[in-house]
This record gives structure tokens, sequence and C-alpha cells, in this order.
């Protein structure tokens, strides 16, 4: 088939890269996928002549919201995939939620990360209980094996012998819902009395007037870089040589960059909210905190107790390995695709 697949494609965002890896399952089927932003579109009559202009038959939406409104009312068959903000935050405004409701209505299946994403969805759209499916992500990390790690230390202007180094590294956007100002404070604090932890946040400047002022709080934090966004392949090569990933989320579908830490055998530490906590199970495959002070005295445990440490990433990587399965996702959306196929229902 020819398939239209709308995400939001911001680069080196979670959504992109889970778009970027469903396509190519897709395309692994033999079907053609034409990868489009949603940003990109104002409204479903673009949608419309794009899909005479592609001859689309069937098309995909990752985000309820963002990318499912736009194929509301084509007459083709779609599917949907949620990306996490859409139940956790755009349900709870009625104009949206309505939409979002309408989507699902007419979409033949949808896709949630998690069994409570599931739950969740189904209380705000009973109607949809019979089609939404648990698919988690499916990693596959890729470090550059040629990645330098004493330059990209120069580079964030690091200046310790990489031997007693300890890099707490925060993936995220830049926007208000990834919270990466909220263990600022604390970890600096912490910096002050032991100089070799670092807090290095990375990720794209997604939203102009918050990373502003993220920079600003950056730049009088002792013990705090910032650096832009960087090839996932540069990253995971960042990830293995870290000390601990941490996430402090306000809210996550799932977050991947968790998920590629277990894999690459680095422990997690994250805030603990639903997203989180259905992939952290404290003190079994990472470590759960709820506040700055915990985050602090729970990476003042992990570095000294490396028996907790290795058990933490042997869990981590078994857990990934289980149930978060590259060769199961593809499965599973070869198979879901195929209820595209055909005008009727199955």
């Amino acid at each position: 088939m020819r398939l239209l697949f709308l995400a939001v494609l911001r680069p080196h965002t979670g959504n992109a890269v889970t778009a970027q890896r469903v396509r190519a399952h897709l395309e692994a089927a033999g079907h053609v996928c034409v990868l489009k932003d949603a940003f990109d579109f104002e409204s479903p009559s673009e949608i419309a002549n794009l899909i005479l202009a592609e001859n689309c038959e069937a098309a995909l939406a990752l985000h309820l919201y963002r990318g499912g409104r736009l194929l509301q009312g084509h007459r083709i068959p779609f599917g949907i995939i949620f990306g996490g903000t859409d139940v956790n935050e755009d349900a709870n405004q009625e104009e949206k939620n309505t939409v979002m409701g309408r989507v699902l209505e007419e979409a033949r299946f949808a896709v949630a990360f998690t069994e409570s994403m599931k739950e969740m969805a189904q209380a705000q759209w009973p109607h949809a209980k019979g089609k939404i499916y648990v698919q988690s992500q499916g990693i596959a990390t890729t470090p550059n094996a040629a990645f330098n790690w004493n330059t990209f230390l120069q580079r964030s202007e690091i200046n310790q012998s990489a031997d007693n180094l300890h890099i707490f590294l925060l993936i995220c956007g830049l926007r208000q819902v990834k919270d990466p100002l909220y263990l600022v404070d604390a970890f600096s604090e912490w910096h002050q009395e032991e100089p070799s932890v670092y807090l290095v946040i990375a990720g794209p400047e997604v939203d102009p007037v918050f990373t502003r002022e993220v920079k600003a709080k950056v730049r009088r934090a002792a013990g705090v870089r910032l650096i832009g966004e960087m090839p996932q392949e540069d990253l995971h090569a960042v990830v293995k040589n870290c000390f601990a990933v941490v996430n402090s989320s306000v809210s996550e579908g799932m977050s991947a960059a968790i998920l590629e830490a277990m894999d690459l055998e680095v422990p997690v530490l994250a805030r603990n909210i639903p997203g989180n906590a259905a992939v952290v199970k404290h003190e079994v495959t990472g470590l759960l905190f709820s506040n700055p002070q915990e985050f602090v005295h729970l990476a003042k445990r992990l570095l000294s107790d490396p028996a907790l440490e290795k058990e933490i990433v042997v869990n981590g990587r078994e857990y990934v390995r289980m149930y978060h399965s590259w060769q199961v996702e593809r499965d599973t959306y070869q198979q879901l695709i195929r209820k595209l196929e055909g005008s009727t229902e199955d």
C-alpha cells in the first residue's frame, strides 16, 4: 500500500525517532510510506490534496491531536499511534478532547505504548475500547564507535580527569513539560560539595521563550551544562560514557531515552510519574525520585553502592530485551497495518 504517515518530525525528538522506526517497519513489509510533518499542514483540505497528489490508499498518524485531526473525513482508512501528550495533556482541554474522540471513532486502530496509557484513553473515549492495542516502543541503540569522549568533555567545558568524573545526562527537548530546570538548584548545590559530579542537559531548543529561561538559569548554575541536539549515534555514545541518565519530566508517554540507557547498560534515575513508573521499577530497573532532594540522595547512594548499580543495569537491560523488542514491534505494526487494507471493516 501507499501510506501517508503524519507525525511531528522535529529532529531528534522522541516522536520523530518513533516515526522513523515505524516507517522502517512498514517499508520492510513492502509498503510505501510517505512521512510528513504534521506541523507543515494547517487544515484537512491540504491533506486531501496531498493524498491525491501522492496517491495514498491509507494513512497513519503519530499523536491523536496533532496528526489525527488532519486525517478526518478523507474516506481513506487510517490508524493512530498515541504520542503521550495527547492523552496526558491535550485530553484535559475540552475542545481538543472532542476532536480526538471524533478522530478515534473514524480510526481503524490505535496504539498505546503502555497499559496505563490505554486505560487513560479508554476512560476518556469509551467508544474506542475495542480498537486500542498496547505495543511498547522497540529499542535498538547504535552508539558511534568513533565518538571522542574527551573532545566532548572539553566542548562541554568539563575540565576533569575522566577517572573520577560522574556525568548525569538529562536528555530532553527544551520545553516546559520536560521540566529540565527541576533538578538544577539541588544539583548545583551538590556539585559545590562534590566537584566531580556534573549534570549535562542535551536536546533541541523546542520552545524559544522557554529555551532563553533555561540558558539563563544554567549559565548561573555551577556544575550544570547545556549542550544542543546531536545525531542519535553520537547521543548514544554519550549515554554509554556517562554515569547515569536522568528524566525529570512532568509527564511522559514512554521515554525512549530511558529505555535506550537501559539497553546501553547505564543506570536510570527518573521522576516518579506514571509514564516513567511504567518502565522503571524502583531499585530494580532504575531509581525513582519525587523531589530534587530525593534525587540527590539516590544519586549519592548510586555512586557509593556499586552492587546496586550493577543490579539495576543488569535488570534494566534484561527488561528492555524482554519487553521492548524491536522485532516484536515490527511484527505488531506489520499486522496492524493490514486492518487498513480494503474499504470495509475487518
